[in-house]
């Protein structure tokens, strides 16, 4: 087997998770430049109008993409689940039924993306000021969402065979190309917010490219054939039933979301500015806790599909840990230095001041988000993805809409509004913790009982 696959079922825990970790934290890394820094251009060069209009349209993206996005966890899942057993065979069939997927999710997404987007934008109460802008940058987007969402695909089934090193590398090329982009189709050439996401588009198929090239042209593991790229239905239906769920949990927290940015539209255009710039921040704090959770996923999956089940009970206990302590961390630090930070967007004193009262709201709860991500990978590499859906449906999508419906109604202060956030992440954490200690979240693969389980 080649070297720069992992395989995560042997060895110290700690090493693997954070091998594995460790490049997923510098990609997501580098994947966050690309919002931020069409931000930090167009909020420094073309105003804060510009800026809520790019920041307007963060809540519909993601409603779009995170339906595709959570499927492709669960190919993510069923890929590192027949890795860790040893089951090549599987690993292609399962490969090339999630690539021709990802083939026809991109094309159905920037259908959807380019004809839907301005009604649902209208549906926001997006300000008539930013509304054109808005609409342009999210079109553009959608036009080229299949290269966004193939680079995802590769991606995942880098990750799920261990190879979290790969993904790092296109990013790097990728987010290079598209500073430089955007500093000339913005800066030199005045292309306006179009100009931003253009460059967008184009360094997302410039890491496409990269990375399906490997995929291609390797002789490991996860070697892509095209003429092997087909629909394996028996293969689908596992991906869709470990998939959907989390799908769906993407799209209601973001339909939430969405709720959530209807009401701060309903202030003005300098309010949704400061807001925008806080969430390219906060985007930040959710780099190492997306890397563990997406580190335990593909660690359960491995380990569990290997029958290692005292071994990922451990991997556990140091994921939780590790993705608390510096999601809290990274928290405090926000908490203090949050003007400065907004300031880096727009120096405009009232978007500052909308930005760093929502750090100041929030922040300090940041180690709850963590958790609750954390424990949601774990059930999804278990198999349990309907658990986090059923949990985040329940705490981030409906609890947390009635909370933004009925306290604005009688409040008409942004703060309110703000306070969403951590009430919420504090019942799903709850929620999740009862669930870990009183379940046998781990049996899923097993047909036989915990008591005949003996570690290998």
């Amino acid at each position: 087997m080649q070297s720069n696959v992992m395989l995560m079922t042997e060895g110290s825990i700690y090493k693997k998770i954070i091998k594995f970790a460790f490049p997923i934290f510098w990609g997501n890394l580098f994947q966050q430049l690309y919002n931020t820094v069409d931000s930090l251009i167009v909020g420094n060069f073309l105003g804060k109008e510009a800026l809520a209009a790019i920041s307007s349209t963060g809540s519909l993206i993601f409603l779009l993409v995170g339906l595709v996005g959570g499927i492709f966890s669960g190919a993510g899942v069923v890929i590192s689940r027949y890795f860790g057993a040893g089951d090549i065979k599987e690993v292609q069939r399962a490969i090339h039924t999630t690539i021709c997927f990802g083939l026809i999710a991109g094309l159905t997404l920037t259908v959807l993306g380019s004809v839907f987007a301005p009604e649902i934008l209208k549906l926001m109460g997006t300000p008539e000021s930013v509304f054109p802008n808005a609409v342009l940058y999210v079109r553009i987007y959608f036009g080229g969402i299949l290269t966004i969402v193939m680079y995802n695909t590769a991606s995942g089934i880098f990750q799920a065979v261990g190879d979290s090193k790969r993904p790092l590398y296109f990013l790097i090329i990728s987010s290079i190309t598209n500073v430089v982009l955007d500093l000339l189709f913005v800066v030199v050439f005045n292309m306006g917010i179009g100009g931003a996401a253009i460059a967008t588009v184009i360094a997302q198929a410039v890491s496409a490219f990269l990375a399906f090239r490997h995929l291609i042209c390797t002789k490991d593991v996860y070697k892509v054939s095209l003429k092997k790229v087909a629909l394996h239905i028996d293969m689908l239906k596992q991906i869709l039933k470990m998939g959907i769920p989390s799908g769906i949990q993407n799209s209601v927290i973001a339909l939430a979301n969405i709720v959530v940015q209807s009401n701060i539209n309903s202030f003005d255009a300098v309010a949704v500015a400061g807001c925008g710039a806080y969430s390219k921040i906060e985007g930040f704090v959710f780099i190492p806790i997306t890397s563990f959770a997406m580190s335990m996923t593909i660690f359960i999956g491995q380990n569990l599909g290997a029958g290692r089940y005292e071994r990922a009970k451990k991997g556990t206990y140091f994921g939780i840990a590790v993705s608390t302590l510096l999601a809290e961390t990274i928290g405090i630090i926000f908490f203090i230095i949050a003007p400065k930070l907004i300031a880096l967007f727009n120096g405009d004193p009232e978007v500052i001041q909308y930005g760093t009262l929502q750090a100041r709201t929030i922040a300090l709860f940041f180690f709850l988000l963590a958790f609750s991500h954390c424990m949601a990978g774990i059930l999804r590499g278990a198999g349990k993805s309907i658990i986090p859906m059923m949990v985040m449906l329940a705490c981030w999508c409906v609890i947390r809409v009635i909370y933004v419906t009925i306290a604005t109604h009688f409040i008409h202060d942004i703060q309110v509004i703000f306070w969403a956030y951590p009430l919420t992440w504090s019942l799903s954490s709850i929620i999740f913790l009862i669930y870990y200690l009183k379940s046998n979240w781990m049996y899923t693969f097993k047909k036989t009982t915990p008591e005949e389980v003996v570690e290998a």
